[in-house]
């Protein structure tokens, strides 16, 4: 049984060998806990190559591997995300690790993601002095039923993206349809190339919407293995699902029902895949979104959130 104190290092881009042993970790935490325990870009970043601004942070406990955590700085301030090795849990290695991840925080203030919104997540951020601050909804709709044809409008067409041509022109269209949101909307074409790398990429799947030439909208859809090699699976063990990965409308082309009409033809193809199911992650506060995705036959599955610290009490205050 480890007996020694833990020891935190804080790493920019990690070793292989350091980022062979997190992958393992979080493996393990996944058969165990039965959801991935960080975000499919922490996975990859770990898998090809952290950014230079990121910060890593290795727990170790005994010489051996005990904890990881990840911290960057989008717009907005600080998110992090954090896995502690199952066996060596309920020791405080997990409030040591979070109050590290604060520390490397500084100023920005860390906002810190639990997937799955599991009750020991909880209370730790409770422990730490954190709160709930979003939340991130998982749906899912049977593919077995009905899927309607879908509706473009006039001067619209469909295509399956094209690699080494397409990605500048799908990153920009990116930035545009997620100009506010935190962690799309900031997509370079590094990201997109990862992506192009992973065993479950097939531009089959990636359909771009054009209009006089240019694209206007697009619908990236994703097939899960069902196991963790995925990077990002939401559960480990089940059969192979479909994922609405991303949507993505230029601004000059929302309220045309173009977002409807991608998604359609994107739960078209994956059902032609002989898939059982699909899924999709939208913000909770997302109303627009939601209501659309409902109206497609989509339900709540499950939650990710991400918590924020307590604010000070003001002087005088109890």
């Amino acid at each position: 049984m480890p007996t020694g104190k833990p020891e935190i290092t804080v790493n920019g881009p990690l070793k292989p060998a350091d980022a062979a042993a997190v992958l393992e970790l979080v493996r393990r935490a996944a058969a165990q806990d039965g959801v991935m325990p960080l975000s499919e870009h922490v996975v990859l970043q770990l898998r090809y190559g952290s950014e230079q601004s990121a910060r890593n942070l290795l727990l170790w406990h005994d010489g051996a591997l005990a904890g990881y955590g990840d911290t960057t700085d989008p717009a907005g301030g600080a998110e992090g995300e954090m896995v502690i090795d199952p066996p060596l849990r309920q020791r405080g290695l997990g409030l040591a690790l979070g109050r590290a991840l604060s520390d490397e925080a500084g100023s920005a203030g860390l906002q810190l993601w639990a997937h799955g919104d599991l009750p020991a997540a909880a209370r730790l951020a409770a422990a730490a002095g954190f709160h709930r601050s979003r939340a991130l909804w998982q749906l899912r709709r049977s593919l077995e039923g009905p899927v309607s044809e879908p509706r473009l409008a006039d001067g619209i067409t469909v295509r399956t993206f094209r690699v080494g041509q397409d990605e500048d022109a799908w990153v920009a269209l990116n930035h545009r349809a997620f100009s506010r949101h935190p962690e799309q909307g900031a997509w370079t074409r590094t990201d997109l190339e990862m992506r192009e790398r992973e065993p479950w990429f097939d531009p089959a799947g990636f359909f771009l919407a054009e209009r006089d030439g240019a694209i206007v909208g697009f619908h990236w859809t994703k097939i899960h293995s069902g196991t963790s090699e995925s990077g990002g699976a939401s559960d480990q063990g089940h059969e192979p699902i479909g994922e609405v990965y991303v949507v993505g409308v230029d601004p000059s082309a929302q309220g045309t029902g173009l977002g409807r009409a991608l998604t359609i033809i994107g739960l078209r193809y994956l059902r032609e895949r002989r898939l059982d199911q699909v899924m999709l992650y939208v913000d909770e506060t997302n109303t627009a979104a939601i209501g659309l995705y409902e109206s497609l036959g989509f339900a709540h599955w499950s939650t990710d959130v991400m918590f924020a610290p307590d604010a000070p009490a003001a002087a005088g205050t109890r």
